[in-house]
């Protein structure tokens, strides 16, 4: 199933989620936001459940409940314990010369305990054979862990994981390389 959509840019480097057109419909100031079914969304979990619950077609959680505590056991330790931590917004409030070993020690920690929980779900993906939502904020994360210098020789699950993942249609569309707003010097994307 696909979900016909709208992509709108939100530039963080120009501050563009503190517009006030913007903030009036995410009053955190934060990406994403998505506006489906006339609701506006915000939160990357809150969006996931939201589309399981209403586009069940294809699922991003198992259906057994201990295989579904366990991909919210990650997507906890990656949304609570390392995203909020490295994110612009926490980097910004350090001096400059700081960021990147704060960003670096902070995904390195936390991928170091996403690689023992992988050691007790991992198939293909971070639970199982299957994407789920772990997978769905694995795989983004690990785009600053590469940005900031993360050594992932520590980390073969999750090298592993990312592997696959990028075979996959929908991860490549996601990437941030192909998106519209990528600046051409950086982007994946054929003209």
């Amino acid at each position: 199933m696909c979900i016909e959509y709208e992509q709108i840019p939100v530039n963080l480097l120009k501050n563009e989620q503190v517009s006030e057109a913007y903030v009036s419909k995410n009053p955190s100031a934060l990406v994403p936001l998505l506006v489906i079914d006339g609701y506006e969304l915000s939160q990357s979990v809150a969006i996931l459940e939201y589309l399981e619950e209403t586009r069940p077609d294809v699922p991003l959680l198992p259906k057994d409940p201990a295989q579904r505590a366990h991909v919210r056991a990650i997507v906890g330790a990656i949304c609570c314990d390392i995203q909020p931590l490295q994110n612009l917004r926490v980097l910004k409030t350090l001096p400059e010369e700081k960021r990147k070993e704060h960003a670096r020690s902070i995904i390195a920690r936390g991928l170091s305990v996403i690689e023992v929980m992988l050691e007790k779900t991992a198939g293909r993906f971070c639970v199982g054979d299957e994407v789920t939502f772990a997978d769905c904020c694995l795989v983004p994360q690990l785009i600053n862990a590469h940005r900031f210098g993360v050594d992932m020789a520590f980390f073969p699950q999750i090298n592993a994981i990312e592997a696959k993942a990028s075979t996959l249609e929908p991860f490549r569309r996601a990437h941030w390389t192909n998106q519209p707003d990528c600046p051409a010097e950086l982007s994946n994307r054929t003209v």
